[in-house]
């Protein structure tokens, strides 16, 4: 019963770790969308390749 217990226990801050980190990985994507979105000049290729991943990413996923 004991084991049974931790191992629920484990389960359960394992996923809220792994939402947590989702969440710290959706808000740096955000964060570095929202850095590239501010720039005044324009973009480099891969600037605006990455910029259209992350609206991508964040849109859908």
């Amino acid at each position: 019963m004991v084991k049974e217990n931790s191992l629920n226990e484990f389960r359960s801050m394992w996923d809220i770790k792994q939402k947590d980190l989702a969440v710290k990985e959706r808000l740096s994507k955000m964060s570095l969308l929202d850095s590239l979105i501010a720039k005044k000049e324009l973009l480099a290729d891969c600037e605006e390749a990455l910029k259209k991943k992350l609206i991508s990413d964040l849109m859908f996923n």
